[in-house]
């Protein structure tokens, strides 16, 4: 208890600076001790984990009845968040089960009117969480196999994906069955070592350091200060390090919090900072390369006097007598020396594929660690048994491999020095969008007033939701938020791609790591963390370079038989040589005088087993995949994964929505007709009143227009409506003022038989001619105006659809509106097929009708109308400025809701399969040719053999040059076509 008070006490103002003259100020803003707001006593009092409840509610008929249930739902004790979607009769609660219960939100559903059902199911998979941890120690896909084969085998594990390329696993699991720490005890069972990158947990994290703790003492009195703290939802310690991992909810606490508290505990002898960073992935990846290079250079020191005194000395007269003096019988000095040498080599230098076949025997498989290890070891001991015979015969002349052991893991060190190199760099993508963070920020402290009193440069993870950070010009923004005060441009280019400065003033919101051009902004945080956007846009990328495509399922299936298949055939190589010379299958010329027919087989199966790589094969789609979604990232075309690559490379028919998609957007009324004697202002204030409560994009286009004949009126208040009723498809009916309102389409007028005249049909017609859409407004059921409403077709539209048709992708336009605009704004772009009336599950059918004629079917929307479609669709494809549903159910996003964006992603698609292709080719290529050469199928007819250091020169070689193919990827350009439209 007293631990709490203490805590609680420490937050608080540490004095007051005044504010100046000229200095911004925010009325509206509260208080903010510290620079940042304080929670509410009601916030603070909230203790306990929080719940999500989802419900399947009927009876629903538009977005006035969802808001009409979210406002009987959050009067309720206890609800931290409740969402209504009208379109899919979903409601989603949060909330906190010490104040309420499922039974309590569903009975308020009911009594609000409508029938409510918990949905438990859907729940359950949304409970579903994906943690990514980092495996060390994979050399091949018979180690990504045998580790996945281990993650199926674990109870609750859903889904688990393991990367080779990155060597990274992201593992699906149930948190009710299993934890991810038993999860990465799974795969140290394999033999790998396991490090947690993230849980998947919905929860942020700090980790700090904490100077000044001597005691077991002092370490609980600072967990229990932190612990005191609400929002503060667990605490990993690590004694030795003195390391305090914090998680917590960002919308209660936050890490300056806990570092002033740190520092208030025990009289102030505690100090508190963010725990130095590293041990992360590209830590590792340096780790790795030089550990690599360093293994390379050792080699090199050993290796290169073993490659002399065996392939060079030996034609120089003097040094080869010295090499050729005998110590006991036949043995000889360089024998000797070159015996020592590649023992260091084989051992101590290539110790790690002992150990690497070692712990893949154990568990049952064989991986490339077992073809280095039997093809050196052939080498070596052979040599050995030489140089023994040599040692205790006196006539017996020893041949050695010796060369060809050290040789071979030294070719592979500098191959797999090279591939990680390489690797690296397809992952270039990740670390370019990590680095666009700032590393501070500039913080401000206000009064009560919302003056600024105080700024402050502080570390950027230190910043809370809610913090007024200060911008300045060519300043990156610290974090998402919303501008309070000042004006600017900024540059967005590193997330959207979008190329122009975007405008920002009071109200706007910006995005974190893009670049204030020009003015001083003052923004309020929102999203701090895991949760913004650059985060999510990360994560998104790195889930995507982690899926597999179908297509890899090949090379798969290809690597579980490659390496036993490439022992059998390297067995049967040296026994089908030996046989051969044994019973005089060939002359005896062929056999080099150096050599009997015994080490002429040996030879040729060492070949065998160390040319064969299975590694380039696993290798071809992912490295591939990686860099496209890389390159699709910094372009503004974020594409999810493998799966979305490879269908998007097929797409040969796009189903484009109209609003918001071909066209801008945002409609504007651009002609009234009245038909009856009445006031402008009159007719807009009950139209307006019928309309507000409707979230449809022309009914806001509506109510804006209204608002120009209230400008006396800062916040405009419309009459008081009765009996809402939205049609979906058609309009609205209300009572407003006691008069019946409906406004909508014809086909509504005529559904609730009204007669509409000739001059109003005329009307009608005008506006579908000039592409535009006309909105028909009865009151006491008499016809009473016309409304033309136009929403201007997005800026080289037509150019996108002629380009579509030249790369043979059928164009087909599905829209709620009426048939006459469809059918203007299809001319205009130049689509042929058209599909108007449509209700979002006519176009999910209209998808499917598609598919079941033989087209894979793109589908390109931004509403939650949209995302039924998309799901169905192949590709689902989302406007960045659309819905967050479109978003989520889509599997491409165009950042920049540029239409040339659906031509970035079907190109950059074809172009990285295409690469895959050119990748496959190669790595089946080598291998269907490298073995049989390696086999001697040349030496009969030519006399040529492959030296074993050689063939495993080519074997390493063939992995990068695999690696350096798909990096080629990086130099993707868009097609020329779009760069005119640009300049245009």
């Amino acid at each position: 208890m007293a631990a709490k008070f203490l805590s609680l006490a420490c937050i608080g103002p540490k004095g007051s600076e005044g504010g100046g003259l000229g200095r911004p100020h925010y009325p509206s803003m509260p208080k903010y001790p510290n620079g940042r707001v304080v929670a509410s006593d009601e916030e603070k009092n909230i203790e306990g984990a929080e719940a999500r409840a989802l419900f399947a509610v009927t009876g629903m008929s538009c977005s006035a009845c969802a808001a009409s249930i979210e406002k009987a739902i959050k009067r309720l004790p206890g609800i931290k968040e409740a969402v209504v979607d009208f379109l899919n009769n979903r409601a989603l609660v949060t909330f906190y089960p010490i104040y309420v219960n499922e039974e309590s939100i569903r009975e308020t559903i009911e009594d609000a009117g409508f029938q409510a059902t918990l949905v438990e199911d859907e729940m359950n998979e949304k409970s579903i969480r994906a943690c990514r941890i980092q495996i060390k120690g994979m050399t091949c896909t018979s180690c990504s196999s045998t580790v996945e084969s281990a993650f199926q085998a674990v109870p609750g594990v859903q889904k688990a994906q393991v990367a080779l390329a990155t060597e990274e696993a992201e593992v699906h699991y149930d948190p009710k069955i299993i934890s991810y720490s038993k999860i990465m005890e799974a795969i140290e069972d394999t033999g790998f070592e396991a490090i947690l990158i993230s849980t998947g947990e919905d929860r942020s994290k700090i980790h700090l350091k904490i100077e000044g703790i001597r005691t077991d003492n002092s370490m609980r009195m600072v967990e229990n200060s932190l612990r005191a703290l609400p929002g503060v939802q667990d605490i990993d310690i690590d004694y030795e390090l003195r390391k305090f991992s914090v998680s917590y909810k960002s919308d209660l606490t936050g890490p300056r919090t806990f570092i002033h508290i740190v520092e208030c505990t025990g009289s102030g002898q505690f100090k508190a900072m963010i725990f130095p960073e590293g041990g992360g992935r590209e830590a590792h990846r340096q780790e790795k390369i030089k550990r690599y290079y360093k293994s390379f250079l050792w080699s090199l020191v050993f290796t290169l006097p073993v490659f002399l005194t065996s392939m060079v000395f030996m034609y120089i007269p003097r040094l080869k007598h010295g090499l050729d003096t005998k110590v006991v019988n036949m043995l000889s000095v360089g024998e000797v020396l070159r015996w020592v040498l590649s023992t260091a080599v084989q051992f101590i230098i290539g110790r790690q594929f002992y150990i690497g076949s070692y712990k893949a025997l154990r568990r049952g498989y064989a991986n490339m660690d077992v073809l280095i290890a039997l093809g050196t070891n052939a080498a070596y001991f052979y040599s050995v048994y030489s140089v023994f015979k040599a040692a205790t015969s006196p006539n017996f002349k020893a041949t050695d491999f010796f060369e060809t052991s050290s040789m071979l893991i030294s070719f592979i060190l500098l191959g797999k020095y090279l591939e990680v190199l390489a690797k690296g760099k397809t992952s270039e993508a990740i670390a370019k969008l990590m680095d666009l963070a700032p590393d501070t920020a500039k913080l401000l402290t206000l009064d009560s007033e919302g003056n600024v009193m105080r700024e402050e440069e502080v570390d950027n993870r230190l910043i809370q939701k809610n913090d007024v950070i200060k911008i300045i010009p060519g300043a990156k923004i610290a974090s998402d938020g919303l501008v309070i005060w000042g004006q600017s441009y900024v540059n967005e280019s590193m997330i959207t791609g979008e190329a122009r400065p975007v405008a920002k003033r009071k109200g706007d919101a910006v995005i974190g790591g893009t670049v204030n051009e020009n003015g001083v902004l003052h923004i309020k945080a929102t999203r701090v963390g895991s949760e913004s956007a650059l985060s999510k846009i990360v994560r998104l990328v790195e889930s995507a370079q982690m899926a597999k495509a179908p297509v890899q399922k090949f090379a798969d299936r290809i690597s579980k038989f490659f390496v036993p298949l490439v022992i059998f055939i390297s067995f049967s190589t040296w026994l089908a040589w030996f046989l051969a010379g044994k019973f005089d299958g060939y002359p005896k010329g062929w056999i080099p005088s150096s050599m009997d027919n015994f080490q002429l087989a040996l030879q040729f199966g060492i070949s065998v087993m160390v040319i064969a790589c299975p590694c380039a094969l696993v290798l071809a789609t992912p490295t591939a995949v990686m860099v496209g979604t890389g390159v699709g990232a910094s372009q503004g075309v974020l594409i999810k994964g493998g799966q979305a690559l490879e269908n998007a490379h097929k797409v040969n028919c796009i189903v484009f929505d109209k609003t918001g998609t071909l066209t801008i957007g945002k409609p504007v009324v651009v002609n009234t007709r009245l038909l009856k004697t009445m006031a402008l202002r009159e007719f807009y204030e009950l139209v307006a009143a019928a309309e507000v409560n409707s979230e449809h994009p022309l009914a806001k286009a509506i109510v804006e227009h209204a608002k120009k004949f209230k400008e006396d009126e800062e916040n405009p208040v419309w009459p008081e409506v009765q009996h809402f009723e939205a049609i979906t498809g058609h309009g609205v009916k209300a009572i407003v003022m006691n008069k019946e309102i409906i406004v909508g389409n014809k086909s509504l007028m005529c559904h609730e038989n009204i007669a509409i005249p000739l001059d109003a049909e005329e009307t009608l017609a005008e506006t579908e001619d000039w592409a535009q859409t006309g909105i028909l407004v009865a009151i006491d059921r008499h016809l009473v105006g016309v409304l033309a409403i136009s929403d201007p077709l997005k800026p080289a539209a037509g150019e996108v659809i002629s380009i579509l048709k030249s790369m043979k992708v059928r164009s087909i336009m599905v829209t709620g509106d009426n048939w006459g605009t469809a059918n203007s704004i299809s001319k205009e772009v130049g689509i042929n097929t058209v599909i108007a009336e449509a209700k979002p599950e006519h176009k999910e059918e209209q998808v499917k009708e598609l598919q079941a004629s033989g087209y894979v079917v793109a589908m390109v929307g931004d509403g939650i109308n949209d995302s039924p479609a998309l799901v169905a669709a192949d590709v689902g494809m989302a406007i960045g400025a659309g819905t967050d549903i479109a978003i989520e159910a889509a599997d491409i996003v165009l950042m920049k809701s540029n239409l040339e964006d659906v031509i970035t992603a079907i190109d950059l698609s074809r172009k990285t399969f295409s690469r895959i292709r050119m990748n496959y080719i190669w790595a089946l290529g080598y291998n269907l040719l490298g073995i049989p050469i390696a086999a001697g199928a040349l030496f009969p007819s030519t006399g040529f053999h492959l030296p074993p250091w050689i063939a495993g020169a080519a074997m390493a070689a063939s992995s990068v040059s695999v690696v350096c193919c798909s990096l080629l990827l990086k130099n993707y350009n868009r097609p020329k076509s779009l760069d005119n439209l640009e300049r245009k």
